[in-house]
C-alpha cells in the first residue's frame, strides 16, 4: 500500500509521488498521514514535512512555511505558502 502525495507552493508542483506516510506540522500538532486515512483539512505551521518511503526508516524532511493539507479519496496534497 502507498499513499499519493503532492507538494505544492504557489509557483509549482514541488512533489507528486507514492510514499508510505507523510508527517505534517498541523497547526493543531503534528499528524500522520497513511493509505486509507480519513478526509481531512488542517492549516499548517512553520516546520518539517517527514516523508517516509516504503522500507525507510528514517524521514527525508523539508522545511515548509504556512498553508494547508488536505487528505481525500485521492491521497495527501499539501499547500505551502513556502517549501524547501
Amino acid at each position: 500500500m502507498s499513499l499519493h502525495f503532492e507538494l505544492v507552493t504557489p509557483e509549482k508542483l514541488l512533489r507528486s509521488e507514492e510514499v508510505h506516510m507523510v508527517v505534517v506540522p498541523g497547526t493543531e500538532g503534528d499528524f500522520g498521514v497513511l493509505e486509507g486515512h480519513a478526509p481531512l483539512m488542517s492549516t499548517i505551521r512553520d516546520g518539517n514535512l517527514e516523508i517516509y518511503k516504503a522500507g525507510a526508516t528514517t524521514p527525508e524532511t523539508i522545511r515548509i512555511e504556512g498553508g494547508f493539507a488536505e487528505v481525500n479519496e485521492k491521497g495527501l496534497t499539501v499547500l505551502a505558502e513556502k517549501a524547501g
